[in-house]
């Protein structure tokens, strides 16, 4: 391993995983994965090519750049849907390549059409319409206009889907809200279909709102945090456990990320380790330096607190995470050394780190740690 950390893929933990949100949502729903930032950190590149392989053909982007990485790693093999920005200059491509995406305001639906005019093509759009999100998509009062413009232009636009997105259904204090929202939809999609225009599919469940309301799951889920091996809270995790005799987690963590002790030092008691004063070595101790550090995408808030894995024992990072490196404390590992496998994520011997522990000890969600881990990092993929 010449780099300074490594980022595996899983393959047979995706699978697992693929097969298990399969099943919960039966064959008359579409599974698109949702690869936005990076792929959650696990290389969109590599990522999609995994699952194709593992059958998956629908993939969800934020933007147009992510669009085009799935473009040049799969061709016409699978469909991609851009949730997010598609600016103007890329409506040409978008259109050319057979690309979905969201349409959620008046602006963009013109460009669409003008575009789709010039090339003589017809855009994959899916209508984004405002539920309660209060973010992205067309209010109530707009929707009778973009009925009328979807009729006027129907040689020139391709009425795929009708969607929205959920506030927070993850959490169960969100009830009420998510609640209004599915209610909004259903009226939404109403007054499309009173007009003659019905979307070939609606769409509107993340991982969180398909496993806590079912009934959001429609033609189409936008699974994202779930395919990856993690829950997208405790409270969706103990929804679904609920409904089970048998109480384990039937999701398997795809990344693991694994660097290696760069060198080995020896500290008196009383000594500060790295900057500042904020660690004091309270006895004779020996620290191992791991050359991977903020920039890399291993907090700065896990300083004094993070954990690795090193000889299959939990290690505590000691003293501040420094751009590029950061100091663990291997006193209680008599044969630690030089090149020593450091597990920051995954599984060593019996032991694992999750993102989840990470999370708690940082505040962060899984969701920042793992999109911040560098894209430098090479990725691979296991079986």
């Amino acid at each position: 391993m010449h780099t300074n950390s490594i980022i595996e893929l899983n393959r047979s933990a995706y699978q697992n995983n693929i097969d298990f949100i399969k099943k919960i949502f039966g064959k008359k729903v579409t599974f698109s994965s949702v690869v936005k930032g990076n792929a959650y950190g696990h290389g969109v590149v590599e990522f999609v090519s995994m699952a194709f392989d593992c059958g998956v053909n629908h993939f969800s982007v934020f933007d147009v750049q992510e669009a085009k990485e799935i473009k040049k790693t799969l061709q016409d093999q699978a469909t991609i849907l851009v949730m997010g920005l598609v600016q103007d200059e890329d409506m040409e491509w978008v259109i050319k390549n057979n690309v979905e995406f969201f349409v959620f305001d008046k602006s963009r639906l013109k460009e669409a059409v003008k575009t789709a005019k010039k090339l003589a093509l017809k855009a994959i759009i899916h209508i984004e319409v405002e539920t309660g999100m209060n973010r992205t998509g067309f209010d109530r009062n707009e929707i009778n206009r973009v009925i009328s413009t979807i009729k006027k232009e129907t040689n020139y636009i391709n009425f795929k889907g009708l969607c929205t997105h959920y506030a927070g259904a993850e959490s169960i204090s969100n009830h009420y809200r998510v609640d209004k929202q599915i209610h909004n939809f259903e009226e939404i999609y109403q007054q499309f279909c009173k007009n003659n225009l019905k979307p070939e599919i609606r769409h509107s469940a993340c991982s969180a709102a398909s496993i806590m309301y079912s009934q959001t799951r429609m033609d189409l889920v936008r699974i994202g945090i779930m395919q990856y091996g993690l829950w997208p809270s405790p409270a969706v995790f103990v929804t679904y456990l609920h409904s089970k005799k048998n109480k384990i987690d039937p999701l398997q963590r795809v990344i693991s990320w694994k660097s290696s002790i760069m060198s080995i030092k020896n500290v008196n008691t009383g000594d500060f380790i790295g900057y500042g004063t904020s660690f004091m070595a309270k006895r004779k101790m020996t620290i191992a330096t791991v050359p991977i550090g903020y920039s890399h995408g291993y907090s700065r808030s896990l300083s004094n607190q993070g954990r690795v894995l090193i000889h299959g024992q939990r290690c505590v990072v000691i003293g501040s995470v420094n751009m590029n490196m950061m100091t663990v404390d291997v006193t209680d590992i008599n044969l630690a050394k030089k090149h020593d496998e450091v597990v920051l994520i995954g599984t060593q011997d019996q032991l694992s780190v999750t993102v989840a522990s990470f999370s708690d000890f940082s505040n962060q969600l899984n969701y920042e740690l793992l999109t911040r881990i560098s894209t430098a990092i090479p990725r691979k993929i296991i079986e």
